[in-house]
């Protein structure tokens, strides 16, 4: 299994980056994803997640302005970020579950990503 994520880079704030992450070697319809961030000193943090179903959800801090969406005809989750703050910036990670099950808990995800880098700039 891997996940290729990229879409990341340098933004000013309140400018916008769509993050995608590409699986491959797996049934995507069969995993449920989510994105996952982490700040330089900062632990790992939740981001959003996606089911079998399209269902959503979110770092309540992040609702409204991210927005996570998935094509499984393209084996790819996307990350849809708005209104950028620098405290934003973080390395991306996108994360694979084999069931139908939204988690905010890294523990949980059995397959990640390599991370996207995203740096907003005040």
């Amino acid at each position: 299994v891997q996940l290729q994520a990229f879409g990341g880079g340098l933004v000013q704030a309140g400018g916008s980056l769509r993050l995608s992450c590409a699986a491959s070697g797996v049934t995507f319809s069969s995993y449920a994803m989510g994105w996952f961030r982490q700040a330089p000193g900062k632990e790992r943090e939740f981001v959003a997640a996606i089911n079998w179903s399209a269902v959503t959800y979110y770092a309540g801090s992040l609702k409204g302005r991210f927005t996570i969406s998935r094509d499984n005809a393209k084996n790819t989750v996307y990350l849809q970020m708005n209104s950028l703050k620098p405290e934003d910036t973080a390395l991306y990670y996108c994360a694979a579950v084999y069931r139908n099950y939204l988690s905010d808990s890294a523990r949980e995800y059995d397959y990640w990503g390599q991370g996207t880098q995203v740096t907003v700039s005040s």
